[in-house]
């Protein structure tokens, strides 16, 4: 074994280091650590927490101008090492006059093709306004609902729908045993869907609307909280009801190839909430006729 020599009074060796340690790197060292560094692959890549002004094609022809809050994420191959945001933040731009589900794929394979990537997927998150009027006096305020649409370029057809809506639930069991009165509170039906056709944001938030005790209004005059208050106590249901409404009226739609209901009821005399979900993955049965 060669001897290391230290040079007298200094610790030091005569190979210019100090005992015990690494050689430096070459650089050859250095070409094998950044041919790794570029081969190492990364999930994806891509633009989170992106809000920009968008347009939405709304049922009666016009277009809604909202802000959607962005996610794009695509995978690369390895060897590509320019920055992604160049290319995706003008093609956004492109497409945010008029986004809806027709053309989302041509915008998923712009940006897929663009950046050369093997897949591409895209969320636009935004809230969503209808103008709705009162029950009783045709009061007109307009309400607010939580959308989101979410595409890949895998994908041959329109990207999944999510919508948000607030109801009424009216508990069945606190009226029974109630004298008068039961206890009552908002709730969130979140219902996503995979159609393989056009629907509209507005179709699938008045199908969820009518699945609750009794509809959200954003402004009410005395006559129309008589209407909500009593509506509301003729049709007691659980979560669990709200849920199993949702979904038979969705398993009915023509052209969806899967669905999800999650409904959470803030329960106004408990701390916590009460919560169903369903997945049409577990539905099979009931999308096969009846013998």
């Amino acid at each position: 074994m060669k001897n290391t020599v230290c040079a007298a009074g200094t610790g030091r060796s005569t190979t210019g280091r100090r005992p015990g340690t690494d050689p430096p790197l070459t650089l050859d060292h250095h070409q094998q650590h950044a041919q790794h560094y570029r081969q190492m692959t990364l999930k994806t890549v891509g633009i989170h927490q992106l809000t920009r002004p968008i347009s939405i094609k709304t049922k009666d022809g016009a277009l809604q101008q909202t802000v959607a809050t962005i996610e794009l994420d695509a995978l690369l191959p390895h060897e590509r090492r320019n920055s992604c945001i160049e290319v995706m933040l003008p093609l956004l731009a492109d497409f945010a006059e008029d986004i809806h589900v027709g053309n989302f794929p041509d915008l998923l394979h712009t940006v897929q093709e663009r950046l050369q990537a093997k897949e591409v997927r895209l969320t636009l998150t935004f809230p969503y306004f209808i103008d709705k009027q009162a029950p009783v006096t045709n009061t007109a305020s307009l309400m607010e609902y939580q959308c989101s649409l979410t595409g890949t370029s895998r994908q041959a057809h329109s990207p999944r729908l999510t919508v948000t809506v607030p109801v009424t639930t009216l508990c069945p069991c606190s009226k029974e045993i109630s004298t008068a009165g039961a206890h009552n509170q908002r709730a969130e039906i979140t219902l996503a869907v995979q159609p393989r056709r056009f629907i509209w944001l507005e179709d699938l938030i008045s199908l969820a609307e009518e699945c609750g005790s009794c509809q959200v209004y954003a402004l009410l005059k005395r006559p129309d909280e008589k209407h909500v208050t009593e509506t509301a106590y003729d049709q007691p249901m659980f979560v669990e009801d709200v849920a199993r409404m949702v979904a038979l009226k969705t398993i009915s739609l023509p052209g969806i190839d899967w669905f999800s209901v999650g409904v959470e009821s803030f329960e106004s005399i408990h701390k916590h909430s009460a919560y169903a979900y369903i997945d049409s993955s577990d539905l099979e049965s009931l999308r096969s006729p009846l013998p």
